[in-house]
Parts: C-alpha cells; sequence; structure tokens
C-alpha cells in the first residue's frame, strides 16, 4: 500500500497540554496515546505569531523575516513554495480540511477579487477540499440550518452560551455563565463536522497516495464549548493561573506591559462573556480555562476518529502523522491572554511525529531545540518532494531515525509584529511608533530568554535557571550585562544568517547553477 501523510494542525494549543500541569489536570488520552507510539519534541517553538504569519512560516519552512507575512491579512508572496506546491513533484494532491489563514498575493489579482476581501486565505498547493473558516466557515453553517438549528442573526452569537444574556447578576456579572454549553450538540460541533467530512474523503482514496493537511480551529476561541466537553474539567481542579505580581506591578514594570493594558482588554474572541479580560474575576478566569481544556479534550476525541480509522483501514502503518500548533495561549498567566507575546505559554508547543517506518523511535522524546520552521523540510524530506533549498529549518527525520544533526542549535528564535498598516494598535499608541518600529523578537536558550524590541523600546532579559515563569526582567541588571551583550550578538548573527537565501545562496556557473547548502 502506498505511503500516506497526515499533517495535524491543532489552533492555539499550548505546549503544557500534553507536558505539563495543565496535561496532568487534564489530559488529552488520544494524542499521548500517540506520543507512546511515535517521536515527540519536548522543546519545540514557533517562530512567529498570530495565526496568520505562524502557519506561513510551518507550510514555507521560512521565518517571518524572510517570507514577510509578518500579520493576519498581510500577503504571503507567490514566489515562496509552500509544502503544497512541493509535494506536487512527487505526485500527491495536497488536500486541505479547513483553513490555512495565508492571505493571498495581490500580484495579477483584480482589485475586486474576493481572495483580496478576506485574510483567511489558501495556501498555493493544497486542494480545498473542506472550507471551514473561522469568520467564513460555509458549509458548517449550512449544515447546522439542515440539521434544524435555529441560528442567531449575527454570525458570532452562535458562539455564545445558550443561557439568556438578562440573567447577568453581580454574581454572574459576564451575562451567560461562561460554563453554559454552546446551541449546538457535540456531534454538530465545527470540530465533529471536520472530521466527519475528513473521513468521508479519505475513505475515497484508500488505495492511492494522499496528503492530507486537517487544520481544527479549537481550542482557539470563542471559549464556549458543547456538552458535554462545557463542563467536563470543574475549574477548581486545575492548575491557577500563574502570576507572581500584582496587575498595577506587572503594568509599571516594562512599556509592553505598559502597552498591553493601556486599553481595557475586552474579551474580543473569548465571546463567551461580556466582561473584560484584565478585571476578570478569579472564578472566571478558571472557568474559561476550564471550557479551554473541554475544547482540547474535544478536538483529541475526533483526533482519536481519525486514528482509529487508520488502523481499522490497514493505512496506520503507511501514514506519517505529524501533530502540532500553530501557538499556544497565554490562558490568564500574568494576566495576559491571546499568542502575541513573547512569552513560553504562547511560542511553545507541541510536536509529535510518528513515522511508521522506524518503530525503534516509539515513544522517544527529543529535548533538542526546534522550530516550526523544521516541519516543511522534514515532510519534504520523508516524500522525497522537490526542495526549494532556501529553507530556514531543518529536516527532523534524523532525530525520529536515531541520529543526531551535526551543529543543531542550542537556541530558538520567533518574533511578532505588534503594528497594523490600517489602524494604529494600542502598542502603536502608547509608544508613538509606526507600525515598522512597533516589533519584537525574541532569543531563547536553555538558560536565558531576551526579547529585543525595536523603536527604542528598552528589552526584557529573563534567567530561566531563576525564573522560570518569566516574571523578573534584568535587562537593567549590571549583573547580566554581559548575557544581554552575548544574546543580543547571537541574535544579530541569527539574522544576518538566515537572510533570505532563495538566490544569494546561488551561483551561475559553466555547469549551470551551483546552490550552496543554507544549513
Amino acid at each position: 500500500m502506498p505511503d500516506k501523510v497526515m499533517l495535524i494542525v491543532i489552533d492555539q494549543l499550548r505546549a503544557d497540554c500534553l507536558s505539563g500541569a495543565l496535561a496532568d489536570a487534564a489530559p488529552l488520552p488520544n494524542l499521548l496515546s500517540l506520543m507512546a507510539e511515535a517521536t515527540s519534541f519536548q522543546q519545540h517553538y514557533t517562530v512567529t505569531t498570530p495565526c496568520g504569519p505562524s502557519r506561513a512560516s510551518l507550510l514555507t519552512g521560512l521565518y517571518a523575516m524572510n517570507h514577510r507575512s509578518i500579520r493576519n491579512g498581510t500577503p504571503l508572496s507567490s514566489q515562496h513554495l509552500t509544502i503544497g506546491t512541493s509535494m506536487r513533484s512527487v505526485g500527491y494532491e495536497p488536500m486541505l480540511f479547513g483553513y490555512t489563514d495565508v492571505s493571498a498575493d495581490p500580484t495579477g489579482l483584480h482589485p475586486n477579487d474576493p481572495d483580496l476581501k478576506n485574510y483567511e486565505g489558501l495556501a498555493p498547493g493544497f486542494a480545498e477540499m473542506l472550507r471551514l473558516r473561522l469568520e467564513t466557515p460555509g458549509a458548517w453553517v449550512g449544515y447546522l440550518k439542515r440539521r434544524g438549528y435555529t441560528l442567531p442573526t449575527d454570525y458570532w452569537d452562535l458562539f455564545k452560551p445558550t443561557l439568556d444574556p438578562a440573567t447577568a447578576s453581580e454574581e454572574d456579572p459576564a451575562g451567560s455563565p461562561i460554563r453554559s454549553p454552546a446551541l449546538y450538540r457535540a456531534e454538530d460541533s465545527d470540530t465533529a463536522f471536520l472530521t466527519d467530512r475528513t473521513l468521508e474523503t479519505l475513505c475515497a482514496c484508500e488505495t492511492q497516495p494522499w496528503f492530507a493537511l486537517i487544520t481544527y480551529i479549537r481550542p482557539h476561541p470563542p471559549l464556549v464549548a458543547p456538552a458535554p466537553y462545557n463542563t467536563l474539567f470543574a475549574p477548581e481542579s486545575l492548575p491557577s493561573p500563574q502570576r507572581t505580581h500584582s496587575l498595577a506591578q506587572l503594568q509599571s514594570s516594562h512599556p509592553f506591559f505598559s502597552a498591553f493594558f493601556s486599553e481595557p482588554s475586552h474579551t474580543g474572541l473569548y465571546r463567551g462573556f461580556d466582561g473584560h479580560l484584565d478585571t476578570l474575576a478569579e472564578r472566571h478566569v478558571d472557568e474559561l480555562r476550564a471550557v479551554y481544556l473541554g475544547l482540547a479534550r474535544e478536538v483529541d476525541t475526533h483526533i482519536g476518529r481519525l486514528l482509529d480509522y487508520l488502523r481499522d483501514s490497514g493505512q496506520y502503518d503507511d501514514t506519517l502523522i505529524v501533530v502540532t500548533a500553530d501557538h499556544g495561549d497565554m490562558l490568564g498567566d500574568q494576566y495576559l491572554w491571546g499568542k502575541s507575546v513573547p512569552f513560553d505559554a504562547a511560542v511553545k508547543v507541541p510536536l509529535i511525529i510518528r513515522d511508521p517506518h522506524q518503530p525503534q523511535s516509539f515513544g522517544k522524546q527529543i529535548d533538542a531545540f526546534t522550530e516550526s520552521v523544521d516541519l516543511a523540510p522534514t515532510l519534504l524530506d520523508w516524500t522525497g518532494a522537490d526542495h526549494p533549498g532556501s529553507f530556514d529549518g531543518r529536516s527532523l527525520l534524523p532525530w525520529v531515525q536515531g541520529r543526531t544533526p551535526s551543529q543543531w542549535r542550542d537556541y530558538v528564535f520567533s518574533e511578532t509584529e505588534l503594528g497594523e498598516p490600517d489602524e494604529v494598535t494600542l502598542f502603536q499608541k502608547a509608544w508613538q511608533l509606526p507600525a515598522r518600529q512597533s516589533r519584537y523578537a525574541l532569543l531563547r536558550t536553555r538558560t536565558h530568554k531576551l526579547v529585543h524590541f525595536n523603536g527604542g523600546i528598552p528589552p526584557l532579559l529573563y534567567d530561566l535557571e531563576a525564573d522560570a515563569l518569566e516574571t523578573h526582567n534584568l535587562a537593567t541588571d549590571p549583573a547580566y550585562a554581559d548575557v544581554l551583550h552575548r544574546l543580543t550578538s547571537a541574535m544579530l548573527d541569527h539574522r544576518m544568517s538566515h537572510a533570505n537565501g532563495a538566490l544569494s545562496e546561488c551561483k551561475l556557473t559553466d555547469q549551470g547553477v551551483f546552490r550552496v547548502s543554507a544549513q
């Protein structure tokens, strides 16, 4: 039977949902079972946030500084090859179930082209088997109507808990209790719908090679879950958010935090209630975390269905299975929510690779630093697809095969855009800076983390051995001046070494194009 590839990307799943305190309190049994039959990478990080840039890096193997799709809605140049375009070189038609959030390149498109009016675009090379995007869910809404649901006029009200907001009280100022169920049943949720449609398609492909990218929007907000997942975990049984300072102390500690909290942090996508995140009562914070973990368990349940299908159909031992996430979520740690934050809860994500041809790797845990840009070269390496030669990442297959690659990285790098071209963000407003000067990059080693801001904003520096929660900024401490200088130099060196090499690593000779390895 020909080989298959199943790449599953979970949206906004923190690494500690599979290994850490959250995993202990709210385990994900199917993913944990898969880890026992696969190689798991314990120090895996996304190289950028939020969703669109992260997925652009995952699908191209390039840092954001090279592909330049640096925010949701910023186009990805069509010059960049993706996993989808490369897989076609070896005969796969890469199937997409869900979304890629890759914004279309406007070059050659008419200004009225619908692809230029929505950031949730389709990455080049993929065949969209099921469109299920957060803001344009398409067939799922039609499915709910056919199932007899009475849907609200405002699409976003679909993600409100079912109780009447008029039930708000002093005891529950959120409007509707956060843990009330969604208006749709679990068997009709977006997660279930995506899995059902995926299985229907894969059943027709069993005797041929296939490549499937399956993207689950959960546990990404809105944080509302269908029964029983809405109350699956008791809030009081879960670890509390990690907070070592008061909110006022955090706000005054650095311009990043003062800007972050310079305006009331409205729920935004956290639509299960109508309050402000930064003034949320501890009880409601715990409830939101419980719903998040319930959504994660729902995704785990349906991943279990996919794995059971592969086993039952005899494809399990012919399929490369990769499970990862685009980024994490702060979930109230240090009063922060979301993912455009330079802390491990936001940028450290799971990575599981099951190579059926490497049974000796089953149950193995790799502690080396790996990055989301490593996935594209890994998948191309495994399938033998054409290699563009300009990846920022490296194949992880040697680790899976029990070999330690030479000169492997001893740090991870990530970067995030805090500005917008069409509006003034709270960071731009607080710092009085244009979008191009509202950015940060981080470099994390085993012992320290540096967060460098441009625009004259001072850096953040953490001693991770003494301060694993990243709460004490040491950038101005004279005792750490050498560390600050060393990491700043390392970041500059990293950016110089990884400048776009698509053509700079080539030379035309009388023998044709000579390409220098970017590794």
